[in-house]
């Protein structure tokens, strides 16, 4: 299984990277883009999380409402695509909804604080990483 990334995005607008075990990665396996999940799943104590996106390990990004691993669509606007004229279309290559053994990013955004920030809580575990 390839390594999994998370990206916390906080509501000071900063965005906090992590790398998650195996063990960590499989409960994130199932969910759906707009579920919560719990911060302890990822040591994140009283922390509630909701998954926003995310891509799969060919850089292909999750896009809402396409069912199954990966499809070619038209898309007007939205996930994957960056239109400049009005009414362009374009075909593009988007991953489903759902998060799966390929998917290598997933992008999260807090939706409840717990009792320490963020930033506290990323430089604590830089240090037990670093003297390791």
């Amino acid at each position: 299984m390839p390594e999994m990334k998370i990206c916390i995005g906080s509501n000071d607008g900063k965005t906090y990277q992590k790398s998650i075990t195996e063990q960590q990665a499989k409960s994130f396996y199932g969910l759906n883009i707009g579920e919560n999940v719990k911060g302890e799943v990822i040591d994140l104590h009283g922390y509630e999380l909701l998954v926003t996106g995310g891509s799969d390990y060919c850089g292909f990004p999750m896009r809402k409402g396409i069912l199954g691993i990966r499809k070619r669509i038209s898309i007007l606007k939205g996930v994957g695509f960056r239109g400049f004229e009005k009414g362009v279309k374009n075909r593009k290559t988007v991953c489903g909804h759902k998060i799966t053994e390929q998917i290598v990013q997933v992008n999260l955004k807090i939706s409840k604080e717990g009792n320490k920030p963020l930033s506290e809580l990323f430089i604590e575990q830089k240090a037990e990483s670093d003297k390791k």
